[in-house]
């Protein structure tokens, strides 16, 4: 497998490229585009595999989507890939305003419009009907031209993961994966909905290491774990390892705006099985004992971002460089 971060900025990804990361990705949020970010990785990488995951995929057509990785192509061919992902129903409802309702269907669709774009040739009127989307186009100018870019989508619950078998070239993991949430559940649902042979994975890991402050790192790692299990949509995942107790008392102290609590519920059963944080020895160790429950074609070293700051985070990204190498290349 290889290793990447999350697009830490020019100077940390220079040193990063140089040290052996060979991926960066970027996403979409409130503060953050993610074509424009991509736009600046593809401008100062030359050999790194790049690309969004994920893109909010029902914040754009399937035609924006396209033409943004068609553009980028021309600068990085054969470096792109595309992670598209659904977002929260809040999300979609409140922020975009568009409809939020059948997300797996969506999505689905989403994929299929995109490529269609992207598979598109010259001279060719670009055709898609579908429930959600429809494409008529006939694009006379010759601008147009088939192009492989993977289109990856990001699952975290079994009905995604069977359609990101089904319709796409890979799967995105999340943060939050375990060992047996690759294993047990995801890994075999992305395989029941593939058809054409093996889907690629990549995926996020939790990643804090300061040698100077290990205890403010897994304090950091520990919050981000419960941020994220705040959120409802991964109810399966909780049940599945038997956590729901400590996850009612992080949702009770995110209530109430406690966010030491929300750290406190966090077991350390929880943090070994997610996250790699504290000291580069500790990671390291971390690291190497969560080989299987890695995603096999490319691992991010995300810095966890809930009440950290741009600075720790890139101090956390130039950190997670002493990780390279602990891992072999071929797992």
């Amino acid at each position: 497998m290889r290793f990447g971060m999350p697009w830490p900025g020019v100077d940390v990804a220079r040193e990063a490229e140089q040290a052996g990361v060979s991926a960066f990705c970027t996403g979409d949020f409130a503060d953050h585009d993610a074509y424009t970010t991509l736009a600046e990785i593809v401008a100062n990488t030359e050999r790194a595999l790049v690309g969004p995951a994920i893109a909010y995929a029902f914040a754009r057509t399937p035609y924006a989507h396209a033409t943004a990785m068609r553009q980028l192509h021309a600068k990085a061919p054969g470096r792109l890939f595309l992670g598209l992902g659904t977002a929260a129903f809040r999300i979609n409802r409140d922020w975009f305003g568009v409809p939020a309702d059948r997300p797996v269907e969506r999505v689905a669709e989403t994929v299929e419009a995109v490529r269609a774009w992207l598979h598109a040739e010259n001279g060719e009127t670009v055709r898609y009907s579908g429930e959600f989307h429809s494409i008529d186009a006939d694009v006379r100018a010759p601008v147009l031209g088939r192009l492989e870019v993977p289109v990856l989508l990001a699952a975290f619950n079994k009905r995604m993961a069977v359609t990101a078998g089904r319709v796409a070239d890979g799967v995105i993991g999340h943060g939050l994966f375990t060992r047996s949430w690759w294993t047990d559940v995801v890994r075999p649902a992305v395989t029941k909905g593939a058809a054409a042979g093996p889907r690629s994975e990549h995926g996020w890991i939790i990643t804090a290491v300061d040698d100077a402050a290990p205890e403010r790192a897994i304090a950091d790692a520990r919050r981000m774990i419960a941020f994220y299990l705040t959120v409802k949509t991964y109810d399966p995942f909780v049940a599945h390892h038997g956590w729901e107790v400590p996850v009612t008392r992080l949702r009770e102290a995110f209530r109430t705006g406690d966010t030491d609590g929300m750290a406190a519920a966090v077991t350390d059963e929880m943090l070994t099985e997610i996250a790699v944080c504290g000291t580069t020895t500790n990671a390291k160790d971390m690291l190497g004992r969560r080989v299987g429950a890695l995603p096999r074609d490319v691992g991010y070293f995300a810095p966890p971002s809930f009440l950290v700051g741009h600075k720790r985070r890139a101090a956390y990204a130039r950190s997670a460089l002493g990780l390279l190498g602990s891992v072999p290349a071929e797992v």
